[in-house]
């Protein structure tokens, strides 16, 4: 359900920074901004002075040596730039922190360096090449939003691309230090505002300390009409004075005032987290746990291990609405994060391959709607672009009638395998077996108590917290039970292709899906059966697939004739699989609303959607969900298990406050209600 007050900025590219190079008398370069006529930083004393006014001046070493929490230290910033202070707090964390400490960065950016500069700016210091090589790889395209980085094991930097006063507006997270960089107030006026200084107090945590190079007069007014106190220090160099301080109290959030349901539960770190289903879903979730230290128990009916070779490819990519909505934002994040997920998973490619996906226009509609689509969404062409028959032919290596959407950094992807890998990441034990009932150990006095699984053989199992990501079974238990879900059975075709066999060069959609082939394995298909649960295969269906792979390549289908591929229903192989989607076909990912609770608490919204009750919404305490991903599971996945462990283990998030409300599991409560149903 779209909000009225669910508003983000319109998507679209953003403009890289227009670069200078200053150069000295040794030759080497110095990168200056020819938008606001400013240098990124001095080669001869910038890191320095990032150490002076930003390290030193938020006291970083002490406090990061002390730092005892389960939760990562968090760092704010208003301008990437280079990334030079983010690399500098890493290092700094580095060399003070205790073993078992997080570091979670954070930082906007509205202009963009191109990768190469960034490279190039940060070649001037040798002894941050690892960390900066780690940056540079993972990169990410040039789009508005909220773009995740593994720097290492301990250490995650969130870019948000965008007007830093609407990036740090949209965050849903909490701050502990504030770097407040970017160009002087004298060059870049537009980003001191007002604004600016009010979304740093609303995401500050009590005592969150902040430090700044200008003491210009517009800052000073800002931050103390934001609650900061603020104290003059000594500055780095010429520069006489600096600012550095703290709020001590932060203003209340109050950006769900008019949705209070999605307002999130207590943050509860667990040491122990169940997670019931190991398919993409569920094993993302366990790894994204994992990761951060969290014992696992991954639950799951059998083990993929036990299948052997299928064969099976799914397609990395989204079909993105004319029209922006949350939806599609969400699935574009979505498909952004698994490229880079996966490439830092998997470099050497062994679970996927970045084939990019065509997505074809076969008839006027669809190619009307293409057309809107470009027209609307002035994306990188590296994301999304238009192609004639004849330039997606090129693409494709095979001869194509129809005009097409591509997506070069989209992908295929090995699902069971890719699960197998996440299952064994350490720290999470696989337990074979079916969960029949989830009962909580809640009582009055603490939400701690934890839950315990029944398991069909009568065995148990104590968790302090449970993901349910079981897909179209999720809504099998008494928490979950209204949860409104159907399942989508859906046949892929698999052809052993001959010699001489033709090539595709990108995974090609249109009514189906082909990837190109693997191992000798062609995959095409796949049927859609709402409502239909049944595992056998069908010789139909493949028919089915067979058709809707002439309909689209129908040239790549006579190749392959003349090849002798034998293409008759009877002689194909396949999988089957049973979806999960939701009514208005957006996952479901966070707390695991109390549906009585609910409706008793915003009863009065069928009578009037304007009386919002001041009530936060009441959940089961510890127990999430992460379903219906429907057929786009690889693009959502990973992206929601990032979610949940970070909501889990409060952290800042990875999407925008709107779009994790637009993924909250209750938001089906609440337009029933309103809608009277």
């Amino acid at each position: 359900m779209s909000l009225p007050h669910a508003s983000l900025p319109p998507l679209a590219a953003l403009e890289p920074a227009s670069l200078d190079w200053q150069h000295d008398e040794n030759g080497e370069s110095t990168p200056l901004s020819t938008c606001f006529d400013d240098v990124y930083f001095s080669r001869h004393d910038g890191r320095a002075e990032t150490e002076h006014v930003f390290i030193q001046g938020n006291d970083l070493p002490r406090r990061l040596a002390a730092w005892q929490e389960g939760r990562p230290f968090t760092i704010g910033e208003t301008g990437f730039g280079t990334g030079l202070n983010m690399l500098c707090a890493w290092a700094c964390f580095d060399a003070h922190a205790p073993a078992g400490a997080r570091l979670h960065l954070i930082s906007t950016e509205r202009f963009p360096l191109l990768r190469d500069d960034l490279a190039r700016a940060l070649a001037v210091w040798p002894d941050l090449a690892e960390r900066a090589e780690r940056l540079v790889r993972q990169w990410p395209e040039a789009v508005a939003g909220v773009h995740r980085l593994w720097l290492d094991e301990r250490v995650t930097l969130d870019l948000h691309f965008g007007d830093a006063s609407e990036r740090l507006a949209l965050l849903e997270g909490k701050v502990d230090a504030w770097f407040l960089d970017g160009f002087a107030p004298a060059k870049n006026p537009e980003m001191w505002r007002p604004e600016l200084f009010a979304a740093m107090a609303a995401r500050s945590r009590p005592g969150a300390s902040f430090a700044t190079f200008t003491c210009a007069g517009v800052v000073k007014r800002g931050l103390a009409a934001a609650g900061f106190a603020w104290r003059k220090v000594p500055g780095f160099g010429r520069k006489r004075e600096m600012l550095s301080g703290e709020i001590a109290s932060p203003p209340a959030d109050e950006r769900r005032a008019h949705t209070p349901w999605f307002s999130p539960p207590p943050a509860l770190p667990p040491r122990h987290v169940a997670v019931i289903g190991a398919g993409i879903a569920g094993a993302s979730t366990a790894a994204a746990l994992a990761r951060r230290g969290i014992e696992v128990t991954l639950i799951d009916r059998f083990d993929r291990a036990e299948l052997g070779t299928t064969h099976l490819q799914g397609a990395l990519y989204v079909k993105l609405a004319v029209e922006t909505n949350l939806q599609s934002r969400t699935y574009l994040a979505g498909l952004l994060h698994s490229r880079r997920w996966l490439a830092e998973l998997d470099p050497k490619q062994a679970l996927w391959r970045p084939s990019g996906v065509l997505q074809l226009a076969l008839d006027d509609k669809e190619r009307a709607r293409q057309t809107r689509f470009l027209a609307n969404h002035p994306l990188p062409p590296s994301v999304v672009r238009g192609l004639d028959a004849e330039e997606a032919s090129a693409v494709a290596g095979i001869r194509l009638e129809a005009a097409a959407l591509d997506y070069p950094n989209a992908a295929w992807v090995k699902p069971l395998e890719l699960c197998i890998r996440l299952a064994a990441t350490p720290g999470i034990s696989f337990r074979r077996g079916e969960v029949t009932a989830l009962h909580s150990g809640e009582s009055d006095e603490s939400d701690e108590s934890g839950w315990t699984l029944t398991l069909a053989n009568g065995e148990r199992i104590d968790a302090d917290q449970v993901v349910i990501a079981t897909a179209s079974e999720a809504a099998r238990f008494e928490q979950s039970r209204a949860l409104p879900l159907q399942p989508v059975r859906g046949q892929v075709s698999q052809l052993a292709l001959p010699e001489g066999a033709p090539a595709l060069g990108r995974v090609v959609c249109a009514g189906g899906y082909v990837p190109p082939a693997e191992d000798g394995v062609l995959n095409f298909g796949a049927t859609f059966g709402p409502g239909d649960t049944d595992m056998s295969e069908r010789e139909a269906d493949h028919a089915a697939n067979l058709a809707e792979l002439e309909r689209g390549l129908p040239h790549f289908v006579a190749a392959l004739r003349e090849a002798g591929a034998e293409l008759s229903p009877e002689r194909l192989t396949g999988r089957v699989g049973v979806r999960a989607a939701s009514p208005d076909k957006s996952p479901y990912c966070g707390p695991l609303p109390d549906v009585e609770a609910w409706r008793e608490d915003y009863a009065v919204l069928a009578k009037d959607a304007t009386r919002v009750p001041d009530v936060p919404g009441r959940h089961h305490p510890g127990l999430w969900i992460s379903a219906a991903h429907g057929s786009r599971g690889m693009a959502s996945a990973p992206l929601c298990a990032e979610l949940l462990a970070s909501r889990m283990c409060d952290e800042p998030l990875p999407l925008e406050w709107p779009l994790v409300d637009h993924l909250h599991p209750g938001r089906r409560i609440i337009r029933d209600l309103v809608q009277g149903k």
